[in-house]
């Protein structure tokens, strides 16, 4: 509910600036359209105080072709007005279904709209936002324009003319609101002759792949003829476009605002003609071609004199006073603030307010005194109004010269902030400067767009001066060097000229990689990072220490399972020992102290005790045969008589003959 009248029933659509609803009247029992302003508009209060005046004119203009005005106010601080409300579709919906359209529909269809237009240039009113979207068609099939001094309000007051955009869809506006912020009533001919094109040929005639592209383009480029992008040639009342169509749309959408209809007055005689002529089938017809490139309304009275144009007074504001039938030139300042002409003033003869005024002639004007004036005095007039003049002219001059030295040779530096290079070009170009570029590094804008201009957007540059933009190359990144396996030293060289840092250095002992090598690294190699950043390191310090254990006298395993767990390498020779077991260690070396692990150690390992065999072949010998035969093989002979007073024989030995005994066993030798 706004205001306590206006009941909302449902949102239609939704824009940068507005949003609309539909809305029941509960004061007058009507349907009607309210659109309610979005937020971020700029100063709420000056914003609803230029809204309300916006709003107040454009309520004013009565037409059957304008949507009408039917109150304004504020809720919540959002101002709103409301409209009548139009049932049926945009202009926008018939281009989709029906574009390219045949010129008799096209103009049928624009024809309304000039209607609008030239009784909102009459009344003093530009409409600045001339779009398919804002123009209806109510089922009926009546024709109506939406939206006058809405966009002149909204751009008076909102961010957007502060950061120099525009309001109005790129693909419509005038050129001169794009180069120098203000608008006439020559910009809403030439919107309107943008959507005639578009409606004959279903494309827009400017593109671009951003909307800056497009405004470099309404700028730069004069749009073709419609017929060239059409197929078909015009055959008087078949397919094609005719000569005096493609002349009536080229000249309503000429960049250049002077070789324009003054006015949608004028255009609309134009549109009326060429409506005639197509209705008659003229194919061609070239004084009606040359008709269409006028500019001014057509002569009505060749016996009406015109007023001469006269110099305005030094320093005195030329206002514009508007005249009839002859729609007003007046230019209206982006920002709101009013812009004069110092062109002639229009005029009209069948205007009340035009009068011919007799031609001005070289000859004296009579006096109503007999006496002329004397020559010398007349003479000195003469001098002083041209020294006058003189000064003045001086004076002017200096101000003019003063005015360009400290302001007038300076500009303000468009926004290129995120565009593209081509952007960028084209911006500069719109603000008739130049640009080089450079390139930079930035985290923030995607590689490829502006970072930065010197000067900033909104500082002052010379006139046709040049600005350097910085381009950004995306994130500066470097990839991470392969340090692992390289000495310390080297690792460091390495992250220092890969523009990194080095980070914290680890010491770790490490059974295969020497000291003082790099044994891993804390950020992975090839992996693209920031400059500046810091890279640790793990450096070995070889291998761990390992305390060293005796094994002497035990088993050869035990002493092989601790080389093994610490990488110990282990050389062991045998030994026979007498009294160390088989198998079992007899010495190492070292026996004591430290070891690396990934050492080397060696160890002797006992044999056992060294074994002989008893001698064979020793029974019925004699005594000392036989002890030496055992001396002989390491043994020692111990007699042992079985008989006494027998005969020295031999009789057995124990062990017994072939037996394998310890070398140095004593051998028992039984004697009879």
């Amino acid at each position: 509910m706004l205001d306590d009248r206006y009941e909302v029933v449902k949102k239609l659509a939704r824009g940068g600036m507005a949003t609309v609803y539909v809305a029941n009247d509960l004061r007058l029992s009507r349907t009607v359209a309210v659109k309610v302003m979005n937020d971020g508009l700029g100063d709420a209060d000056d914003f609803a105080i230029r809204f309300d005046t916006e709003a107040r004119a454009a309520a004013h203009l009565s037409h059957a072709n304008v949507v009408s005005v039917f109150d304004q106010g504020s809720d919540g601080g959002r101002p709103y007005i409301v409209m009548e409300y139009v049932q049926g579709f945009t202009l926008r919906n018939l281009i989709t279904r029906e574009a390219p359209m045949d010129p008799r529909r096209a103009i049928e269809l624009v024809e309304p709209v000039a209607s609008a237009l030239a009784a909102a240039h009459a009344a003093g009113l530009i409409h600045r936002d001339i779009k398919p979207e804002n123009v209806l068609i109510s089922d009926r099939g009546q024709v109506k324009v939406a939206d006058f001094g809405l966009a002149r309000a909204v751009t008076a007051n909102s961010n957007a003319a502060t950061t120099g955009l525009v309001i109005g869809t790129v693909s419509y506006i005038a050129p001169e609101l794009v180069t120098k912020g203000r608008a006439d009533a020559r910009s809403d001919v030439y919107s309107l002759g943008i959507v005639l094109y578009e409606m004959l040929t279903g494309r827009k005639p400017h593109q671009g792949e951003t909307p800056i592209q497009v405004a470099y383009s309404h700028v730069h480029n004069q749009i073709s003829a419609p017929s060239m992008e059409v197929s078909s040639t015009w055959q008087g009342g078949r397919g094609g476009i005719p000569p005096y169509v493609d002349a009536l749309v080229t000249a309503a959408a000429n960049k250049d605002r002077h070789n324009r209809p003054l006015d949608a007055g004028v255009l609309l005689g134009h549109l009326r003609a060429a409506k005639d002529a197509l209705a008659r089938g003229v194919v061609d017809d070239p004084a009606l071609v040359a008709r269409m490139r006028r500019t001014e309304p057509e002569p009505t009275d060749s016996h009406t004199t015109p007023v001469p144009t006269l110099p305005p007074r030094l320093g005195a504001e030329r206002r514009f006073t508007p005249v009839t039938p002859v729609s007003p030139t007046f230019d209206v300042s982006i920002d709101g603030a009013p812009f004069y002409s110092t062109g002639p003033v229009p005029y009209s003869p069948q205007s009340p307010h035009t009068r011919a005024l007799p031609e001005l002639s070289a000859a004296p004007t009579p006096s109503t005194s007999s006496r002329a004036p004397r020559p010398e005095a007349s003479g000195r007039r003469w001098r002083r109004l041209v020294a006058v003049l003189a000064v003045l002219a001086v004076l002017g001059g200096a101000g003019w010269g003063g005015w360009y030295l400290l302001e007038g040779r300076w500009t303000t530096a468009p926004a290129m902030a995120t565009l593209t290079q081509a952007d960028a070009e084209a911006a500069a170009a719109l603000a008739e400067l130049h640009v080089t570029f450079q390139q930079d590094y930035s985290e923030d804008v995607p590689a490829g767009q502006v970072i930065r201009t010197e000067p900033a957007e909104g500082g002052r540059v010379l006139r046709d001066g040049t600005m350097t933009a910085w381009i950004s190359r995306g994130p500066e990144r470097f990839a991470v060097p392969e340090v692992t396996g390289q000495t310390r030293a080297d690792a460091e060289q390495l992250i220092a000229s890969g523009s990194l840092a080095l980070g914290t250095v680890t010491d770790e002992h490490h059974d295969t990689v020497p000291a003082g090598t790099v044994i891993s690294q804390g950020v992975a190699p090839g992996e693209q990072v920031k400059r500046g950043t810091t890279v640790d390191l793990v450096v070995s310090q070889g291998p761990a220490p390992v305390e060293v254990v005796s094994f002497a006298e035990k088993p050869l395993a035990e002493l092989q399972a601790w080389a093994k767990a610490n990488l110990i390498t282990l050389e062991t020779t045998d030994e026979n020992h007498d009294t160390v077991p088989q198998g079992a260690v007899i010495s190492q070396n070292p026996a004591e102290g430290q070891l690396h692990r990934g050492g080397s150690m060696t160890a002797v390992v006992s044999k056992g005790p060294v074994m002989v065999k008893v001698p064979t072949g020793l029974r019925g010998q004699g005594a000392e045969t036989v002890a030496q035969k055992i001396r002989d093989a390491g043994l020692v002979p111990q007699f042992k008589r079985l008989v006494n007073g027998g005969f020295g024989m031999v009789l057995s030995v124990e062990p017994g003959e072939g037996t394998s005994v310890r070398k140095g066993s004593t051998v028992v030798i039984n004697l009879v």
